[in-house]
């Protein structure tokens, strides 16, 4: 469909003529409203270009524009996309795999609003429990005085009495005076009614309590007048008991004995405290009112870390486990608990790992007997005019828990306050799916169900929604910005349905990230309920399950960087594989695959971690085998990060460099782990946090480049040196913007305005720089190449000119992993805050084959690494994987890409469920033995790849 100008439509399509931002070829295109549509392609063919860069932009933009000139000065100008014109184009939301915050405070309860709804659960039909007795505290009315009076006997006698102040004898005489103005004549003293004049004439004081007698009734429930005196005289009791009264029985006009009153009270208090009422803000750690007073809502503080003072716990008290009483004068601590140990029993031999709660609350509070270690660092607070015990309080203090809300971050009162038994810190904790199940079941009593009933139906759906997007193994107090992008992603989506929003258009990155096949079916129901109520949902999208679910595809290629940018196919996907057009069509109709190993590869050596048990891992034993491709799998939340991660990874850097990061829990690492010299974690994170960072310095292929225009004959002549072609120090670059490109013009009280520089031109170099040029190009025009079209070009240029031949060859080959690894598309001097995720990650990937990792036997850990790649771009990660083994290197893979998985050398699944349901290895073993032998989600889903 090449041109669209024609059609008027906009009921039906949304229709871009002429995109040509990036790399797109001047393509048209009309993408059908309230349909699932997903755009594919190889990475950088030009999807994210034409979905985000293009019709998102374009999107926000006339949002932007629609807003009064006021509101437009904080937003800051919005640059009109390369485009003929957009027409048809609805309010659009874009959801993009980035963790969208870092806030300390953001949760996933708070990002689904899921925590807003809680509080106002709780605040209007929470009950509050007392500590003491469990029983639950009420605010007594009148009403509720009345009732239990008409509820006795007919014709009983009872008095309605007052509490009386306890007084000083001058102030007692005079609060009686006025007791006897206002007309009462009798008080309640010792069990014995007395006239409150016989009371006036008594001087001293009194001990025992007093009760002023309001009134003195005989019940008959059918009297409407003996009721509203009840009611009268109940209220003239609150107010002159400050808030408290009590009904005595009489018999036979005696009074019977005191313990058998029933008090009542307007205040809300109970077994002698007061509480406090609850309301929303009473249960938002983000509001000072109901914030922990010592965390103030982060749920942690910097305090001493039982991390960094008992450093290994498999060591004993006796074997200096306490590490801040190692050396010769702290040690004295230690020979004290030693030598009174025998009188409490306490285990100086025993591994602290092995200790109970008891002996480990011992050990750092003391007792009598010895001081405990809580008492060693009270005694550093006490000496901090001392530089050395600064210097030792320092190296122990770190985050933990917050002492007084355990890390649920409110103030302890607020648990008091329960529904269906639960507090609101007990909910937060729970899994999704579990705390979905306990809104299910939630039974409340008919005013409670009528006032919480639109509450509870937004809790229900937005955690149904949670779950149907495979999050049910998160928790409402889980941070945001703990969450994978993946995980982040869904979250925004589930949010976004929950939010009923009709007639917008969603454009989202891959929500297929991180996500176990087990779990695709759901997210695209999910996709196909937003597309149901109203919206046009656009996905970009490379797994084939969300494909075939798609009501039309546009496949965009046919190859990356400047040979992609054009409209290879529009249609479903049937159609596409029977055009047999590019190369989705090619791997979807099997023309093309992604090849199985010839042979697996035979692993010896292992490293195994004992005993973990970090999260919902339930001390289980892992071997991971070395030399060769290594996939954890398994559902999500099954627990492969906690494994890899934050077991294995951090507790290798701690032996292999003394990193402080600590290591979840385990037992202990065995195996060959000293066939390990290095271990490189290979995450999504950017490549650098300066927006100079790119690709071209990261592989060292620059320093390379400077070198060569630094030996052409003008720069001889000038006497430039390599420094002087680069961006990132004095020299060569522009100083107006100091190699950046362009100048931030900072604005009060509007947005900073990002300008190209005008001194540059937005070329980063001086013009004197710029004049050095090698075959027609100088180092602005080099930086704006493609990996691929710049190999193509240093190439060429080493056959030209036999004296750069080898310094043409240098460049290639510093290239070629960028290329290998499948990013010939991405420019040499791109920044890197424009890098995705995956892109990034295959970066150091490719700077880690370049260089070799100087001979170090290293382990690589990667996390998603298909994150962003189509079927073809997987076939070179996996080459790209085998360069590093034949290197001598080890790969161990977090990943659900069924590609990866099948060429694996050795699989560990995890599972079988996710949350408290995984935590265990289900499988580990070659992928055939997989299918045959595995009952998990794995092998049912692996089984077609192996035919």
């Amino acid at each position: 469909m090449s041109d669209v100008s024609h059609t008027t439509d906009t009921r039906r399509y949304i229709y871009i003529q002429g995109a040509r931002l990036h790399n797109l070829k001047n393509i048209s295109v009309a993408i059908p409203r309230n349909r699932l549509v997903v755009i594919t392609g190889l990475s950088g063919s030009g999807k994210s270009t034409l979905a985000f860069d293009t019709l998102f932009a374009e999107g926000q933009r006339r949002y932007v524009e629609s807003l009064s000139a006021y509101a437009r000065q904080f937003l800051g100008k919005m640059n009109k996309p390369e485009v003929d014109f957009i027409k048809g184009i609805s309010p659009a939301v874009a959801i993009q795999q980035k963790v969208t915050t870092r806030n300390p405070r953001s949760t996933v309860g708070t990002s689904t609003e899921i925590y807003d709804y809680l509080k106002l659960l709780f605040a209007r039909t929470g009950r509050t429990y007392s500590p003491v007795s469990g029983k639950e505290v009420k605010r007594h009315s009148v009403s509720d005085v009345v009732a239990y009076c008409l509820s006795l006997p007919a014709q009983s006698h009872f008095l309605i009495l007052a509490p009386l102040p306890t007084l000083k004898p001058k102030e007692r005489r005079q609060k009686i005076e006025l007791l006897i103005q206002q007309g009462f004549s009798r008080i309640l003293s010792s069990g014995k009614i007395t006239r409150i004049e016989e009371l006036h004439a008594h001087k001293g004081t009194h001990d025992g309590k007093e009760w002023l007698v309001i009134d003195r009734i005989t019940s008959d429930p059918d009297q409407e007048e003996n009721t509203a005196r009840i009611s009268d005289s109940v209220q003239s009791a609150l107010f002159e008991g400050n808030k408290e009264c009590a009904i005595a029985p009489l018999r036979n006009n005696e009074l019977i004995r005191e313990n058998q009153m029933e008090t009542f009270s307007s205040h809300f208090e109970m077994d002698g405290i007061t509480f406090e009422e609850p309301d929303v803000n009473f249960f938002s750690f983000n509001n000072p009112v109901g914030a922990c007073k010592t965390c103030e809502g982060y749920g942690s503080i910097i305090g001493i870390d039982e991390n960094m003072v008992i450093p290994d716990d498999n060591l004993s008290v006796f074997q200096d486990a306490v590490a801040c009483w190692r050396g010769e004068v702290m040690s004295e601590w230690k020979k004290e608990v030693i030598k009174h140990a025998a009188k409490t029993s306490f285990p100086v031999h025993k591994p602290y790992k092995d200790l109970s709660a008891p002996q480990r609350k011992e050990l750092w509070e003391g007792n009598k007997h010895f001081s405990g270690i809580r008492d060693f660092f009270r005694m550093l607070e006490q000496n901090l005019y001392k530089i050395q015990y600064r210097v030792m309080l320092a190296r122990y203090r770190g985050k933990t828990l917050c002492p007084d809300c355990k890390g649920t971050r409110l103030r302890r009162d607020a648990t008091y306050v329960c529904v269906g038994k639960k507090n609101i810190s007990e909910l937060v904790l729970m899994p999704v799916h579990d705390l979905y199940a306990f809104f299910h079941n939630l039974k409340l009593n008919e005013h409670d169900e009528k006032v919480a009933r639109r509450i509870l139906l937004e809790i229900r759906n937005r955690l149904q929604y949670l779950m149907d997007v495979g999050l049910g193994y998160l928790t409402l107090n889980r941070l945001s910005n703990s969450l994978s992008g993946g995980e982040s992603q869904r979250i925004n989506l589930a949010t976004s349905l929950g939010s009923s929003l009709v007639g917008s258009m969603y454009i989202l990155d891959e929500p297929s990230i991180g996500l176990h096949p087990r779990d695709t079916h759901r997210l695209i129901k999910v996709l196909q309920q937003l597309r149901d109520i109203g919206n046009t949902v656009i996905v970009v999208e490379h797994d084939e399950e969300i494909m075939q679910a798609a009501d039309e595809i546009i496949d965009i290629g046919p190859d990356a960087g400047s040979r992609g940018g054009e409209l290879v196919f529009q249609g479903t996907l049937r159609e596409l594989v029977k055009s047999g057009k590019g190369w989705t069509a090619a791997y979807l109709g099997g023309a093309e695959k992604v090849p199985m190993p010839v042979r697996r590869r035979i692993l010896n050596d292992y490293i195994e971690v004992k005993g973990a048990a970090e999260n919902n891992l339930k001390k289980i034993n892992v071997r991971l085998p070395l030399n060769g491709l290594v996939v954890v799998t398994g559902v999500s939340g099954s627990g492969k990060s906690t494994l890899v991660r934050k077991i294995l990874y951090n507790a290798l850097r701690k032996r292999l460099d003394g990193s402080s990061d600590i290591p979840g829990k385990f037992t202990s690492l065995g195996g060959s782990v000293d066939r390990i010299e290095q271990v490189e974690f290979v995450d999504q994170n950017p490549i650098g946090k300066s927006s100079r960072s790119n690709p071209v310095t990261y592989v060292k292929a620059y320093d390379e480049i400077r070198s060569l225009f630094c030996h052409l004959p003008l720069s001889k002549l000038r006497g430039y040196k390599p420094s002087h072609f680069s961006f990132n120090v004095e020299g060569g670059r522009c100083d107006q913007c100091h190699g950046e490109g362009e100048v931030i013009i900072e604005m009060q009280f509007m947005a900073d305005i990002h300008l190209p520089c005008d001194s540059c031109g937005g070329k980063r170099f001086k013009q004197d720089i710029l004049e050095v040029v090698f075959m027609e190009k100088n180092a602005a025009d080099i930086l704006e190449m493609t990996v691929s079209d710049a190999m193509h070009f240093f190439r060429s240029a080493g056959e030209s000119f036999p004296e750069y031949t080898s310094a043409c060859h240098r460049i290639v080959e510093k290239l070629r992993p960028l290329d290998d690894v499948g990013l010939g598309y991405v420019h040499l001097g791109q920044s890197s805050s424009t890098l995705s995720g995956g892109e990034a990650q295959r970066i150091k990937l490719a700077s880690f084959i370049g260089m070799g990792t100087h001979g170090k036997t290293t382990l690589f850990i990667f996390d998603e690494p298909t994150t962003g790649l189509h079927f073809h771009d997987i076939r070179k990660l996996l080459l790209a994987f085998d360069a590093l083994i034949h290197q001598g290197h080890s790969i161990l893979v977090i990943e659900h890409n069924a590609e990866v998985i099948k060429c694996a050398d050795w699989i560990i699944d995890m599972g079988p469920e996710g949350g408290e349901a995984g935590g265990e290895v289900v499988f580990a073993g070659k992928p055939e033995d997989l299918v045959k032998k595995s009952q998990g989600h794995t092998a049912r889903f692996l089984k077609d790849k192996l035919k």
